[in-house]
């Protein structure tokens, strides 16, 4: 199995974008794990906030390869402890063949058609962060649960 983050649009902060980077080289030292960037639209402007999830909602079922399992971070989805988190990855392992990919949308969430492509929507907190700074704490608890699952020293009870 891969890991996939799939996000859209560069990450701007480079503080940020440091950090993903760097919780993710760390996390593939336990398994393999990329960051995959749409491109950002172009030209917004005009466009209503639901042609624009649309419009990005193609381009990252388009990104989805035959095989993967998507799962969207979403404020509506399943919130987990940092250790359930990582027997939820242990069990991915187990029964996922190819790529679980992690989405984050743009700024307005997920079109329809994505929320119908995912199996599944996991949320990082009750709370609402910027869909940059998402990146970067998601990057941290896939590192924290791949630490977990191999007894290192980094999460502690």
């Amino acid at each position: 199995m891969k890991i996939t983050l799939l996000v859209v649009g560069r990450t701007a902060d480079k503080l940020y974008a440091e950090g993903i980077r760097d919780y993710l080289e760390r996390t593939n030292h336990y398994i393999p794990c990329e960051l995959e960037t749409i491109p950002e639209l172009k030209n917004t402007r005009n466009l209503t906030k639901e042609q624009q999830k649309e419009k990005e909602g193609e381009l990252i079922i388009k990104a989805f390869q035959p095989g993967d399992t998507p799962v969207l971070l979403d404020e509506h989805g399943k919130e987990f402890r940092s250790v359930e988190f990582a027997a939820w990855i242990e069990k991915k392992t187990h029964t996922v063949s190819r790529r679980l990919v992690f989405v984050v949308g743009g700024p307005y969430g997920f079109s329809p058609a994505v929320y119908q492509a995912a199996q599944e929507r996991i949320s990082l907190s009750k709370m609402t962060f910027s869909h940059q700074m998402v990146r970067l704490v998601f990057a941290e608890q896939l590192y924290r649960a791949m630490t977990i699952l191999h007894n290192g020293p980094y999460h502690h009870e």
